[in-house]
């Protein structure tokens, strides 16, 4: 790992990051696709738009629901999950 490597954790899988990179990037150069299920059928959803606007990436951040993974930056330790249906 480089210094500017950090590590997070996606359903307890360690994920491996960069320094400024989104949740939603550093997920998708780790090879996970499925972020969340939708509400009523429990589709999977994932990074669709990468900006903040579909709203298809929702995860779970240290206990926060409804977090667009495509915007927030991740962090050393940060928790991340999977969000099952509205989770709200």
């Amino acid at each position: 790992m480089s210094q500017s490597d950090l590590q997070f954790t996606f359903d307890d899988q360690i994920i491996s990051a960069k320094s400024g990179q989104s949740v939603g990037a550093a997920l998708l150069a780790a090879d996970v696709r499925k972020l969340r299920t939708t509400r009523f059928d429990q589709n999977s959803r994932g990074v669709f738009c990468g900006i903040g606007v579909c709203f298809d990436c929702l995860v779970v951040i240290d206990g926060i629901t409804n977090q667009r993974a495509c915007i927030v930056e991740v962090k050393p330790g940060m928790k991340v999950q999977t969000q099952v249906g509205s989770n709200a």
